[in-house]
Order: C-alpha cells, then structure tokens, then sequence
C-alpha cells in the first residue's frame, strides 16, 4: 500500500499522520522533536511511503535535512 506522511513541526513535539488509500488514517501520533524518534517511527513504513509534506516553519530545514539523509523523499 503507498502511504503518504504529513508533519505538523512544532516548538517541542512532531504531530505525525501516515495516510493511505482514500486518506485513510494509518498513523497518528506525537513524538519529541528530535531526529531519532521521527525515523524510528517511520523506519517500518519507510518502502511503502510516496512522500513526506512538512509543514513549513522557521526550523523545518533541519527535519527535511536529516529525513532527505535518510532517504525520504
């Protein structure tokens, strides 16, 4: 199934929501703002992910930066 992330980034937490066929909600959750936690969670979902929309705000470079390192389109 292709799944499609949207991250809302926040000052100290990411809101997550992997979507799938018809936008059905596959994933909801938060998690700290930090790298490690984002690519953990991702990791298992990360073949069948089309693509990632970050909501854009003043630190969103370095989320996209480290998720484009990872692979993440």
């Amino acid at each position: 199934m292709k799944l499609h992330c949207v991250i809302d980034l926040r000052c100290n937490n990411f809101l997550i929501a992997l979507l799938g066929k018809s936008d059905r909600v596959v994933l909801r959750c938060r998690l700290p703002n930090d790298s490690a936690s984002i690519l953990a969670t991702l990791e298992p979902h990360q073949a069948e992910l089309v693509g990632i929309v970050v909501e854009s705000t003043f630190n969103w470079y370095a989320l996209v930066d480290g998720l484009m390192a990872a692979g993440y389109r």
